[in-house]
């Protein structure tokens, strides 16, 4: 970690495009502004935490439901299953054609 000393209106540059700027020092508080691309999401770490949980529960709550699909699918019945579906709607494609 690299730690450096501003003063108000003062900033630092990460890469070519991202400048942080010092704005105003309280008494317990930093106020900072964040000039960047507009491509580049910026988020408070407690909003990035946040969206990173719900991402992971939303992930796994799919794999619950999509789980028991998998192993049907992977079953020798469900591959035969699967084939005669596929057969089936061929054949119904090849006599709308005509």
């Amino acid at each position: 970690m690299l730690v450096l000393t501003r003063k108000p209106q003062e900033s630092i540059m990460i890469g070519d495009d991202i400048e942080i700027i010092v704005s105003s020092i309280d008494r317990n508080s930093v106020r900072i502004g964040i000039k960047a691309p507009k491509d580049v999401k910026i988020l408070r770490k407690e909003t990035f935490e946040e969206v990173r949980a719900e991402n992971l529960r939303a992930i796994e709550a799919a794999a619950k439901y999509t789980g028991g699909i998998n192993d049907i699918l992977s079953s020798d019945s469900g591959r035969e299953n699967a084939k005669a579906l596929n057969e089936s709607k061929r054949k119904k494609s090849g006599e709308q054609g005509r």
